[in-house]
């Protein structure tokens, strides 16, 4: 496996003062508080002036009294994923990590991550926006089942739904509109789940994602000991290489950048389809970004300052 480039900055001193941004006030909170303390101890480690804060909403207030010189979003979710505190940074002036307002606001959307897609001829499944369990039913009369019941602005696969059966369509409905998110549905997609991981234009090596669960939910990603990640993901060399080209240009598209993930689909006819973008993905000991870097030739020490200097280019 061809290794990706390595360090651009030698020097932690050239960072400054960095404020770590974790926790946050979504549903996903937990998840960044552990992506968030493995970071931090990653850049200390590594000789970074780095500080852990646990965003709430008095944090531009923390920011300014604080004398940062630029900060690490490792925030999931709304709050953090999606623009807000990326456009807050901006009127701060506060150089940050990943991708700008615009990337991070279509990528915590998935149907305007879908929109997107379609628009630049990229394959994703076809899609329907519901109202209610009524018009989820319809959606399923007119897509066919298995589908996909999901929030359109949630991560971490909160509130998704495998319905295979009409008595499930109900339970699906309420699942996923409890998440205070518009409520999209889309066909499963029968065959291999794939991730493609991104850093500073370059695609990572692919993992495949296997589990004995319906699908790779919420317990699969973050506590189960039966999820299977398997990088290198098995697929010829050249095939391979045309999923992590179509993973660069999906992340592209959304006009992603710095860091990030592509989710994907590979049904039994060889066909993908791609099913979201993650602009902060997570971070921790079940995370997949930092299995691919490894993979690349990364330690998780290495990557964690890869990403950090993502802030510096943000600059030039």
């Amino acid at each position: 496996m061809q290794q990706i480039q390595q360090r651009v900055v030698n020097d932690p001193a050239a960072f400054g003062k960095v404020a770590v941004l974790m926790g946050g006030w979504s549903a996903e909170r937990e998840v960044s508080l552990r992506s968030g303390q493995a970071v931090q101890a990653a850049l200390l480690a590594g000789g970074v002036n780095a500080h852990g804060i646990d965003a709430d909403r008095a944090i531009l207030t923390t920011l300014e009294d604080g004398d940062f010189d630029r900060a690490f979003i490792i925030l999931h979710g709304r709050g953090g994923e999606d623009g807000v505190i990326q456009g807050a940074l901006e009127l701060l002036g506060l150089p940050y990590t990943g991708s700008g307002v615009l990337a991070s606001a279509l990528g915590m959307d998935k149907l305007r991550t879908k929109q997107v897609w379609q628009g630049a001829g990229l394959p994703t499944p076809p899609y329907r926006m519901v109202h209610s369990p009524a018009e989820l039913a319809a959606a399923a009369d007119e897509l066919g089942l298995p589908l996909a019941v999901k929030p359109s602005c949630e991560g971490s696969s909160i509130g998704i739904s495998r319905v295979v059966d009409p008595d499930q369509i109900q339970s699906a409905w309420e699942r996923a509109a409890a998440c205070n998110s518009p409520v999209l549905v889309e066909p499963w997609i029968q065959g291999q789940e794939y991730t493609g991981a991104l850093l500073q234009g370059e695609a990572l090596p692919l993992i495949r994602l296997e589990t004995p669960r319906d699908f790779y939910d919420y317990e699969a990603k973050y506590h189960a000991v039966d999820t299977r990640y398997l990088c290198p993901c098995g697929l010829p060399a050249a095939q391979e290489a045309t999923l992590r080209d179509l993973v660069r240009r999906a992340y592209a598209a959304v006009d992603g950048s710095g860091w990030g993930r592509v989710d994907l689909m590979l049904d039994p006819q060889g066909q993908p389809w791609l099913l979201e973008v993650n602009t902060v993905p997570g971070m921790t000991d079940h995370s997949l970004v930092p299995m691919a870097a490894k993979v690349a030739g990364l330690s998780f020490e290495d990557l964690v300052w890869r990403i950090l200097e993502t802030s510096l280019m943000q600059q030039d």
